[in-house]
């Protein structure tokens, strides 16, 4: 007897496993289930258009008819669907294959990869620089690496997430200073004092609103106050500044700024890859002590190769990035003369600050209806009442894509009675 219930034991306790594995399983469905109604009730439920052909101005899209101008990418430059850009990512895909199945320290590194570094450092003039699979990892692995308990970070509150996130990571103290408020900044400075290193941590370009950080300001109070300076120029880099060199360019401080973050997935090509460019000191220190750097496989050759050829255009003129200020200009100019609100200053990213979350989704679903790709930004991706239709000029935009553009916004603004 004992010797048949010993036999159907394992069976037994295999059930209840079973059971309770799909109880556990049932009540992760509701919970999931529970947040996803959230999303939809709230109204901030992100659908995803389907575009079935390459980046660039003009595009197709899955469900609408024909030609259709695309407003909202990030593809600042042009240089996403680049012929000579295409055509170094299919050789160096050729001659260097499709990935390295390593990190870096290990088999992960190839001349490519070494020669891409060089040239973003002397693009931005820097010692080194140190590739990322996005600048999202790039932002995760500095703080950690870099600072410790003795030290303090002092960041923007509208920073990028991937900075709130990275340092959220490390074990500075943290202070977080009203946007581009420079008093409230140099209150904070004054009692980071007691720390042991001081690094102020701003993007150069703020993506919802355009608006460009105050870096002269920003790097006279670093010097007064013994900080350095850390800046994320992911909405800046290709464009910004006489050769494109970004916001430290523009506005004439690269001297003063210490690191430098960005991106090889917006203006230098949009495949993919980030990057940090400073002293040779630090990127030798992410070398060995940063986590997504350690633990993540080499950028793939055929990205090194693309975004190495987009650097070389912009390197060899700056015609391109020059080309951008203009076209930006007629945009906001006519927009406003229309009636509309623009965000931000002069930057290729120009929010259409609608206010009503409703109005800016229900223009937006208009206007590509009307053959303009636009986007609806809305809480909590911005404030509340603060939601807006973003758009971003391209320097592939011609001027009558532009005025197409404006004309759509007008009739559609008047239908929803944005305009009067």
């Amino acid at each position: 007897m004992w010797c048949r219930q010993l036999r159907r034991a394992p069976l037994s306790l295999g059930l209840r496993s079973s059971t309770r594995a799909q109880s556990a399983l049932a009540q992760l469905k509701h919970v999931l289930e529970g947040e996803l109604e959230g999303i939809r009730g709230a109204g901030t439920w992100k659908s995803e258009r389907v575009i079935t052909s390459k980046q660039g101005p003009h595009i197709h899209v899955e469900g609408s008819r024909g030609d259709i101008l695309n407003f909202c990418a990030n593809n600042y430059l042009g240089l996403s669907s680049h012929p000579e850009v295409i055509h170094a990512g299919l050789d160096t895909l050729e001659r260097y294959g499709a990935g390295l199945s390593s990190v870096r320290f290990i088999c992960g590194t190839q001349n490519i990869h070494k020669d891409l570094e060089e040239k973003i450092a002397r693009f931005h003039r820097r010692e080194d620089a140190i590739l990322y699979a996005s600048c999202f990892d790039a932002n995760a692995g500095i703080f950690e690496a870099l600072l410790t308990p003795e030290d303090a970070v002092l960041s923007d509150e509208l920073n990028h997430a991937s900075i709130i996130d990275g340092i959220r990571l490390c074990k500075a103290n943290k202070y977080r200073f009203k946007h581009m408020d420079m008093q409230d900044l140099e209150s904070k400075l004054q009692d980071a004092q007691k720390h042991r290193l001081r690094l102020v941590a701003t993007d150069g370009a703020f993506s919802m609103d355009g608006d460009i950080a105050p870096l002269r300001e920003i790097c006279s109070l670093s010097q007064k106050y013994n900080a350095i300076v850390f800046v994320d120029e992911c909405h800046a880099t290709g464009f910004l500044g006489p050769n494109g060199r970004g916001t430290d360019e523009l506005l004439g401080v690269m001297d003063q700024v210490a690191i430098i973050n960005s991106t090889l997935g917006k203006a230098l090509g949009g495949a993919a890859g980030g990057y940090t460019t400073g002293p040779k000191a630090l990127i030798d220190l992410l070398r060995q002590r940063s986590r997504p750097y350690l633990f993540s496989n080499s950028l793939p050759p055929a990205v090194v190769g693309c975004a190495s050829k987009a650097l070389d255009l912009l390197m060899e003129s700056n015609a391109i990035a020059q080309s951008m200020a203009a076209k930006t200009t007629r945009f906001r100019s006519k927009m406003a003369a229309a009636g509309f609100t623009i965000s931000g200053n002069n930057h290729p990213i120009c929010p259409v600050m609608l206010g009503d979350a409703r109005l800016a989704s229900l223009m937006a679903d208009d206007m590509l209806k009307r053959g303009i790709y636009v986007i609806g930004f809305s809480y909590p991706v911005v404030p509340k009442g603060k939601a807006r239709i973003r758009v971003q000029i391209s320097a592939v935009h011609s001027e009558e894509d532009i005025d197409r553009c404006v004309e759509t916004f007008i009739e559609v603004g008047r239908k929803h009675g944005a305009l009067p």
